[in-house]
């Protein structure tokens, strides 16, 4: 594996490219399909349950940094590159929570969706592989949710809410961005690239059906368009 600049990660990362992330219609490249009107009618109807849910992403997000940390602690600077994002993530567990407190909303379990489980399936067990797919499975859930929150900051019915998302758009690309940063600079763009293809037709196949009420809404419940064709390259200035 190629070794990587803590620099050159963290500057490449804090760069999406314009052709990457589309926010008029809330595509990103990373994905295989876009997220369905259904989905985003759900998440209007139940904005409780969107927010309780959102606040446990981010607290799960900060604990897959925290883990990758624990699992390559010898790894050249993945700890200087993860431990920020953990704490950003905690940032956002924080500012939904306020969020929640002033609608009178307290923070509960609620049943997870299949979508992580089903990604977490789909990484392979033994090194270097398990590596490579665990950044990119964090970056295809990090890319999800920036597609989603986009859709919300957009097309929300709920005013606090098209704010608080419109907020966290740039955060959020940044973090799948630092993923693939941490892919390519590791294993190469051609391999990073066909492994992301794979695992994206799995984060789809996760994502295929359709709810049957409102109760199940989630951040990453079911809810996508027909599958299109994946992006064959990112584009070439993406990365620096």
């Amino acid at each position: 594996m190629a070794s990587v600049s803590l620099v050159s990660a963290v500057s490449a990362a804090s760069v999406v490219d314009t052709d990457l992330v589309q926010p008029s219609v809330a595509r990103v490249k990373w994905l295989a399909a876009p997220t369905s009107s259904a989905w985003l009618e759900a998440a209007n109807a139940r904005p409780d349950l969107l927010l309780i849910d959102h606040a446990h992403c981010e607290r799960k997000a900060a604990g897959v940094a925290l883990q990758l940390m624990f699992r390559y602690p010898a790894e050249p600077s993945l700890g200087e590159a993860l431990s920020p994002l953990a704490r950003e993530e905690l940032e956002h567990f924080e500012l939904v929570l306020q969020v929640l407190a002033r609608r009178g909303l307290a923070l509960r379990p609620l049943p997870a969706p299949a979508y992580g489980a089903r990604l977490s399936k789909a990484v392979r067990r033994d090194e270097p592989g398990r590596m490579l797919d665990s950044f990119l499975v964090a970056g295809l859930i990090e890319a999800r949710s920036h597609e989603r929150m986009a859709l919300l900051a957009a097309h929300a019915a709920d005013a606090e809410l098209r704010d608080l998302y419109g907020e966290l758009l740039a955060s959020e690309a940044r973090h799948f961005g630092l993923y693939w940063v941490l892919a390519e600079a590791r294993f190469g763009r051609e391999v990073t690239v066909a492994r992301l293809e794979q695992l994206a037709a799995v984060e789809v196949e996760a994502l295929t059906g359709a709810l049957t009420g409102t109760e199940q809404l989630r951040m990453h419940a079911v809810g996508v368009e027909p599958v299109q064709a994946m992006v064959q390259t990112l584009p070439a200035g993406w990365i620096s």
